[in-house]
């Protein structure tokens, strides 16, 4: 894990520097040791230390004031149990280390086999050796407790070294691992994250996220750490809005909560016949709640009383009456022969056929002409 010194930039007192330093380890592992022969090292530096019956090598992660911080918030004492640092690492330890490290994939694989055939409920994660080849670190989980005594039995005879069992955590472990997560950035845990808080469903309740486990576990099966880095701003923000713990009555109906914007102060209620949400802000449903509380009812979820509604007068209101006024009117047919309206006026009149009132000629006394008779003869 990389670490930014941020008061490298700063003015420090030489004769009173710090004289502990933080080294890393594999998988992130981080201890602290103090530089007692004042070795002049620098942020990732190979170094070899002091550790139970033999050395070890990691790297130099962090010193100066920041380790004294560091050291104040994981509340390590600087006492005499820190161990010391012997010096750099030199080339041979380094190729020596990198030998020595080759051992652990063979030794993992192998140590499970053993684990299924003893039968033991618990799973193997890691394994760590130490850099003189004398002593090997088996990182394990397990959910009750577990008698590895016949195991560290097989492992010794087998490996020919010395065996430390070490139980991590589901946290632990993903942390060691490492890996990506959903939103796409390394591992909090295998990153910057060392104190693994409680995380509680409560937290993604006050959140309004969705009760999915699926989506709320990590990559640990447990929930992610990440729901507590916001919830005291959400706590906060809940603190104006009210609690609805029934639905709100109201002339329409009951209004059932069906969302709540925590930061907008905006809540949305819906009626049981419909499908569509009203938004109202939190000073309107404390007002509603209140009425309720006094047993009245407002007549919507916006208003308390309806208004009447008062008619305006229509635009062009006077062709309106004059369409009324023809449609009263029948249509007309033809009208009968010969016969004046009820006004006395001719129904010919207006007509524009010129032969229309002209009478048809006599022709009664022009029968006898059409076959005269003939006259005598001269």
């Amino acid at each position: 894990m990389n670490v930014f010194d941020w008061l490298s930039n700063m003015d420090m007192p030489v004769q009173d520097k710090f004289d502990i330093v933080e080294v890393r380890f594999k998988n992130g592992r981080k201890e602290m040791y103090r530089n007692s022969d004042k070795v002049n090292l620098t942020t990732g530096d190979a170094i070899v230390v002091e550790v139970p019956n033999g050395h070890h090598i990691g790297h130099v992660s962090m010193q100066g004031e920041l380790v004294r911080l560091q050291m104040q918030k994981k509340k390590i004492a600087n006492d005499g149990e820190i161990k010391k640092i012997y010096r750099l690492a030199h080339q041979k330890d380094l190729e020596k280390f990198e030998e020595v490290k080759k051992r652990e994939l063979p030794t993992l694989y192998r140590t499970r086999e053993i684990l299924r055939d003893l039968k033991l409920p618990m799973k193997l994660s890691d394994i760590e050796y130490q850099a003189d080849n004398t002593k090997a670190t088996f990182f394990y989980s397990a959910d009750d407790r577990v008698d590895f005594r016949e195991l560290i039995k097989i492992l010794a005879g087998d490996f020919k070294i010395r065996v430390e069992m070490r139980q991590i955590s589901l946290r632990q472990e993903a942390g060691r691992l490492g890996g990506i997560g959903v939103c796409g950035r390394e591992l909090c845990c295998s990153t910057w994250l060392t104190d693994f808080k409680n995380v509680a469903t409560s937290a993604a309740r006050y959140q309004n996220l969705s009760l999915n486990p699926s989506k709320l576990s990590g990559q640990c099966g447990r929930l992610k750490c990440c729901l507590n880095y916001e919830l005291e701003t959400y706590l906060d923000a809940l603190e104006g809005i009210p609690k609805i713990e029934r639905p709100l009555l109201t002339e329409k109906g009951e209004a059932t909560l069906q969302k709540t914007d925590i930061f907008r102060k905006i809540m949305w209620f819906g009626f049981r016949e419909e499908n569509t949400w009203y938004p109202l802000n939190v000073d309107r449903v404390n007002e509603i709640l209140k009425l309720n509380a006094e047993g009245k009812k407002p007549a919507d979820l916006n208003l308390d009383v309806i208004q009447e509604k008062i008619p305006i007068q229509t635009l062009n209101s006077d062709l309106e009456r004059m369409d009324k006024k023809f449609k009263s009117k029948p249509k007309g047919g033809a009208p009968n022969k010969g016969k004046h309206n009820a006004g006395g006026e001719n129904p010919n009149k207006g007509n524009n056929n010129p032969n229309s009132n002209r009478r048809r000629p006599d022709n009664r006394n022009n029968r006898d002409n059409r076959n005269p008779k003939p006259g005598p003869k001269s």
